[in-house]
């Protein structure tokens, strides 16, 4: 039997790669602003929807700050208007994108079970989000996802961002608060590991991630390697780690996940 799943978030790169991988299901996506819940309720409605990819949200953690309230609004009071109305309409399958921002920075990978103290005002509305899903439905997953890039990733994310101020610049760079260590996750391992789950019914909490830390300032070689140029880097007097222990990820989904982060970036 074919289900018919809702997707939030279709123009970020993860929903572009779902639009692309579709299976046998059927795929609606949604494209005005999950804070109206009137078009939401109409667009659940007209395409009898069973499945919830909940993707959207405003993550670049610089975007975030800049605007908080509008962040808080959309990542937390959308999910409510979005979480509402699939349990008044008993949606089978719930998923939500959360983060590995929910976590503080512990040296060792982390666990589910490990305590949410976020690391950002991001990660603050995310655990909201999180919790509110914990609270109303019972068939959910909530994927923790750990760090992103692709190829194609926007501007203000930092590897995008990255690339572009070391491609353009004439001078030796100075390059700040990198001394940190992130774990890198394709979208492609994300989009099937979101398939992978649907098929299973998963229901519970999950870290997303590849489960080997890169060190940022790595990174950033490897860019500028690639670009011959130049830089100083100007360390954070505090380093943070966000790591997944991912043993319940793959021994659910079976996945080997890519952890080559060159071909991520180029």
């Amino acid at each position: 039997m074919k289900l018919n799943i809702g997707v939030t978030g279709y123009s970020g790169s993860l929903g572009k790669l779902i639009r692309k991988n579709k299976s046998k299901n059927n795929y609606f996506f949604y494209k005005n602003d999950i804070r109206n819940r009137k078009k939401l309720l109409t667009w659940f409605k007209k395409n009898n929807l069973n499945v919830i990819f909940h993707l959207a949200a405003i993550v670049p953690i610089k975007i975030v700050n800049m605007n908080k309230k509008k962040a808080y609004n959309v990542n937390y009071i959308g999910t409510k208007n979005i979480v509402d109305i699939s349990k008044s309409l008993n949606i089978k399958w719930f998923f939500l994108a959360s983060t590995s921002h929910v976590y503080k920075s512990y040296k060792i990978p982390i666990k589910e079970n490990f305590q949410t103290i976020p690391i950002s005002y991001y990660g603050r509305t995310k655990l909201l989000a999180e919790k509110y899903v914990k609270k109303n439905l019972k068939n959910y997953c909530i994927g923790r996802i750990f760090s992103t890039s692709n190829k194609n990733q926007r501007k203000n994310y930092l590897i995008p961002d990255l690339k572009d101020k070391i491609k353009k610049t004439k001078k030796t760079l100075i390059l700040k608060n990198l001394n940190h260590y992130r774990d890198f996750v394709s979208m492609e391992d994300i989009a099937k590991v979101i398939n992978l789950l649907l098929k299973k019914k998963f229901v519970g909490t999950l870290n997303i991630g590849s489960g080997k830390g890169v060190y940022l300032k790595n990174i950033a070689k490897i860019i500028l390697y690639k670009y011959k140029k130049k830089a100083i880097f100007s360390d954070n007097k505090k380093r943070t780690y966000l790591v997944a222990n991912n043993k319940k990820l793959k021994k659910i989904t079976k996945l080997k996940f890519e952890s080559n982060i060159t071909k991520m970036i180029f």
